[in-house]
């Protein structure tokens, strides 16, 4: 038979001191975690926000270069697809994706619920993200914060162009629209739009 040794001590549990140190680190590691994680979703969302924007933006532009015909009645014998999309700073949760039936580069009517507007989509902006401010810009600088931003702003395209037809601000030169969004933890993302129709985002 085999002779247990008396010398080896059993093992013992954690101490009260030893499992207090271990869930303060816890606790610490899994606050980091959290706060992070918040910050990295809020970014996330500026970014998903900003390329949504952009996305219709193009979509204005391929329906129109493609020739997509949108409403019944519309003069489809001399008229040229053209679609475009809308900002107001006063509405900063929405942006309103529009056919130009007219040909102006401006959306008619931006109540989408009547039926003598050229509305196609109002698309609605969720989470607390907003258009903080549109402004026009040149490759070395954007105007101050505080200067008078653009209240009002529409991007439309039209067949056989793809460049873009902007209403609301007028460009020359190396000049391009900026939209800045905002979120509620105040993370920022930006659109730019420029006259040969190109779409950058930051």
């Amino acid at each position: 038979m085999f002779k247990l040794n008396k010398n080896i001590k059993t093992n013992r549990g954690m101490s009260y001191v030893e499992l207090i140190v271990v869930l303060s680190i816890f606790s610490v590691l899994s606050s980091m975690a959290i706060y992070n994680y918040g910050a990295f979703q809020a970014n996330v969302d500026m970014k998903n926000l900003a390329s949504d924007i952009a996305l219709k933006i193009v979509e204005a532009q391929k329906s129109s270069l493609n020739g997509v015909l949108p409403l019944a009645g519309a003069p489809f014998l001399e008229w040229k697809p053209s679609y475009g999309v809308y900002f107001n700073i006063t509405t900063p949760e929405q942006f309103i994706y529009f056919a130009d039936l007219d040909q102006d580069g401006v959306l008619y009517n931006p109540d989408c619920s009547t039926t003598n507007s050229e509305c196609l989509d109002k698309i609605t902006i969720t989470k607390g993200n907003k258009i903080l401010r549109i402004e026009k810009c040149t490759d070395s600088a954007c105007p101050p914060f505080d200067s008078d931003s653009i209240s009002s702003f529409s991007v439309s395209f039209k067949r056989p162009n793809s460049s873009a037809i902007f209403s609301g601000a007028s460009l020359t030169g190396s000049e391009y629209i900026k939209i800045t969004i905002k979120s509620p933890k105040d993370n920022t993302s930006f659109i730019k739009v420029y006259p040969s129709g190109r779409i950058q985002i930051n």
